[in-house]
């Protein structure tokens, strides 16, 4: 691990403004991502910015009848809180689905939300990544992609999105609150807050120079049967090969976003119409435009069978 130096903020503000004046800095809650690539050195940031205690570790009912969670609230608080498991029962499930109880208890909102989009040759600093140098070309394309992206992907990157909270965050319509540099707000839809490789996979999201994450609102309930259904190749502590999370309604109408196939959590609202016609329909609307690998194809039959298991479980 390379030497950095290091601070506590006083504010957000402060925090952002910090973050953007001084080159390399990193901000660190509970480290469960970042440290363990400090230790690879694969991220070698010269100073962290430590932002456990800005109060940022609330859950609180907003005007609307929705929630507003703090962006240091540990995925282990969020999953229990009761206003949760009752109204956003999908968020709670996809939660204790992630990681192990070890981590939860570290993890905050905003770190699992940042979470770097990667793949083992991210990891294998002997393996060209345009992630960690970017123009250097990726070792995943043309090599072991059985966990990799399908959907989405470019000719610069085809790792996914490892995070379970937000495909149910996406399904939900979350919105990011930021603080900026200047010391502005920013509200970012979840759908515009993850970015899509291009020919930049190095940029994953769509936060600015600087910008810290203070907070994550949910609209009021929308009701329904939630669902999250992660398939891995083991019980605990591994990503998922595809996960499906589900909203559905009394009518037949609903929600769907899945994990484990793209760069982002994926979800295409014009492909939810067709929940009435069935999985197949709503596979096929979602999964328009796929360039599966020889290694990660089966994945395209996984996705609408998990989804019509899902389906059958909510419809009773």
């Amino acid at each position: 691990m390379k030497a950095f130096s290091y601070e506590r903020a006083g504010s957000p503000a402060e925090a952002a403004a910090a973050a953007a004046r001084i080159k390399g800095a990193r901000f660190i809650a509970g480290g469960t991502n970042l440290l363990d690539l400090m230790k690879l050195e694969i991220e070698t940031p010269t100073h962290l910015i430590d932002v456990n205690r800005l109060g940022l570790d609330k859950i609180e009912r907003t005007p609307d009848g929705g929630l507003r969670i703090g962006a240091l609230v540990s995925n282990t608080d969020l999953a229990a809180d009761s206003g949760v498991r009752r109204n956003y029962g999908l968020l709670s499930r996809a939660l204790l689905a992630g990681a192990s109880g070890q981590l939860r208890n570290k993890a905050t909102t905003a770190g699992n939300l940042l979470q770097r989009t990667r793949c083992p040759y991210f990891y294998d600093t002997n393996q060209p990544c345009n992630k960690r140098l970017p123009g250097s070309g990726c070792a995943a394309i043309g090599g072991y992609s059985r966990q990799l992206g399908m959907i989405g992907v470019s000719d610069a990157c085809i790792a996914t999105h490892p995070s379970d909270m937000a495909v149910a965050m996406r399904a939900l319509d979350a919105t990011v609150e930021t603080v900026k540099a200047d010391g502005s707000a920013r509200a970012i839809p979840i759908a515009e807050f993850h970015r899509l490789p291009g020919t930049t996979p190095h940029i994953e999201t769509a936060l600015e120079s600087g910008e810290l994450i203070t907070a994550v609102t949910l609209p009021k309930p929308i009701g329904g049967t939630h669902i999250y259904r992660k398939v891995r190749d083991r019980a605990s502590y591994a990503f998922a090969l595809v996960s499906v999370a589900v909203v559905v309604q009394r009518d037949g109408s609903g929600r769907v976003a899945i994990g484990g196939v793209a760069h982002k959590p994926w979800r295409v609202e014009a492909a939810e119409a067709l929940l009435p016609q069935g999985a197949k329909a709503v596979a096929a609307g979602l999964l328009d435009g796929a360039k599966p690998t020889h290694d990660n194809a089966f994945k395209l039959p996984l996705v609408e069978r998990t989804l019509g298991a899902v389906l059958a479980q909510a419809r009773g």
